[in-house]
């Protein structure tokens, strides 16, 4: 790997976990139970993102796996908490 790309996957590794300190900060103590469902959404993208460029600096297809899982849940999660936070009930 380049040093130029070296130090922009750490550069961005650094800032996608100030943004994940962030968005748990706003989980913990966001006022509405909107707020924390976004933020918890917010937690999942920066995740998933997160895999991607560590999948780019080890060369490693495994986190491409992980990142898909990731985003699945995370799709799945979010539905069932507006369908909670909108109707009451996630089963219905």
């Amino acid at each position: 790997m380049s040093p130029l790309l070296s130090a922009a996957v750490t550069v961005t590794l650094t800032l996608y976990g100030l943004a994940m300190l962030l968005a748990l900060a706003r989980l913990l103590r966001g006022p509405r139970a909107q707020d924390r469902v976004l933020a918890l959404d917010f937690m999942f993208v920066v995740a998933l993102l997160l895999l991607m460029v560590l999948a780019i600096r080890y060369d490693s297809r495994m986190y491409f796996e992980g990142a898909l899982l990731i985003a699945l849940f995370g799709f799945v999660g979010s539905s069932a908490m507006a369908r909670f936070l909108l109707r009451g009930e996630v089963i219905e």
